[in-house]
């Protein structure tokens, strides 16, 4: 990681696939410059949701025409219902019919959802094509965005269709983040202290202490918070890119958080990084009660995100969730399920993540009827 003003930059030197991830207030204005060296052709496609498109569409045209790039772009809607067989046929017909070669460049502006849609899309057209990731939310910034992990959902399980495809450029403009709601900034804050809970003991302390300084608007904690997650993801995926091995780390929490969003019907009863949130706790407490971590790991990983004012239990999720065993069945759909083994990311202490299939099912199961029960 480099810092040279006005903006941070991290680098994932994957062999013949590296690129930068610039992270900072007004990152975007990068764009022209950046994206006008990467085309043959002066003339850009751009795939956004309405949301985000009523807010930074006409910023990035604008910012393009001034490298002299013509641009299009096509609108979807916004939520997680759009990462579907639909919206994917919708976006790589239109792509082709804006004649989209190897040689474009196809943008992604938007949060998790589209960023996997697009970079799904990009993969797929033409056995593959370039894309640059503008994320929009803290969730895309600090995890989608980066590492080229691209997917659409099924009703089966949570992207359970996709391929890896690295974008070549992603610009991280800090300066979105104004613009979330405090659920969606809290949402993403979910993925950020993951980074810290699987391998920085130390970057959990700094956001025990600045956090909520980030969370009220503090530009210099988000630049660092953003920045050091993507380091961290970065380093992950340079050993591991198509997780074979330690890059499944990064699904500290996601085992059960995608169980709960397939409870939930990919709604907005749970947002994504809330889900990851909630199972973070999870892992800690099933950590603790096979006597892996102490007790103090869990009560302090529950503490920091009731002071961060998130979701931070099952009972906070609206609505009824279904019983402890059906959770459990769904977790067989997750992608980290091998020869019918789930594996659960757990962890032996505040930033000692590893991977395990040795769990036992009573103990998934008493760890959610007993989170369940204090409601």
């Amino acid at each position: 990681m480099t810092t040279t003003e006005p903006y941070t930059t991290v680098s994932v030197d994957l062999p013949g696939r590296a690129y930068e991830i610039l992270i900072g207030p007004g990152v975007l204005s990068e764009a022209g410059p950046r994206i006008a060296e990467m085309t043959r052709r002066p003339h850009v496609t751009i795939v956004t949701d309405a949301h985000v498109a009523a807010l930074h569409l006409a910023t990035l045209q604008e910012i393009l025409a001034g490298q002299n790039l013509t641009s299009s772009a096509l609108t979807l809607p916004p939520g997680e219902a759009t990462k579907c067989w639909r919206e994917l046929e919708t976006t790589v017909e239109w792509l082709l019919s804006e004649k989209v070669e190897r040689g474009d460049v196809v943008v992604a502006l938007g949060g998790g959802v589209i960023g996997d849609l697009v970079g799904f899309a990009a993969a797929i057209m033409r056995r593959g094509v370039r894309y640059v990731q503008v994320p929009t939310s803290l969730l895309a910034q600090v995890d989608s965005s980066v590492g080229g992990k691209t997917a659409i959902n099924s009703p089966a399980g949570k992207n359970l269709i996709g391929a890896f495809h690295q974008p070549s450029l992603v610009l991280a403009d800090t300066d979105f983040l104004a613009t979330l709601t405090q659920r969606d900034f809290l949402a993403g804050y979910g993925e950020v202290v993951k980074y810290g809970l699987l391998g920085d003991a130390a970057f959990f302390d700094w956001l025990e202490a600045d956090a909520t300084a980030m969370r009220d608007g503090d530009v210099a904690a988000r630049v660092r918070a953003v920045a050091r997650s993507c380091e961290m993801k970065a380093e992950i995926v340079m050993r591991d890119e198509t997780e074979q091995g330690d890059r499944a780390l990064l699904n500290l929490g996601h085992t059960f958080c995608h169980a709960l969003e397939a409870a939930t019907g990919y709604s907005d009863r749970l947002l994504h990084g809330e889900g990851v949130a909630i199972g973070c706790g999870l892992a800690f407490e099933l950590s603790a009660r096979m006597g892996l971590c102490s007790q103090e790991d869990p009560s302090r990983v529950q503490a920091h995100l009731k002071k961060m004012g998130m979701k931070s239990t099952l009972n906070d999720i609206p609505g009824e969730l279904p019983p402890a065993a059906t959770l459990l069945e769904l977790m067989g759909q997750d992608k980290k399920v091998i020869d019918g083994k789930l594996r659960f990311i757990l962890a032996r202490g505040i930033g000692e993540a590893f991977i395990t299939d040795d769990v036992q099912a009573a103990d998934v199961i008493a760890v959610l009827e007993n989170q369940l029960a204090l409601g």
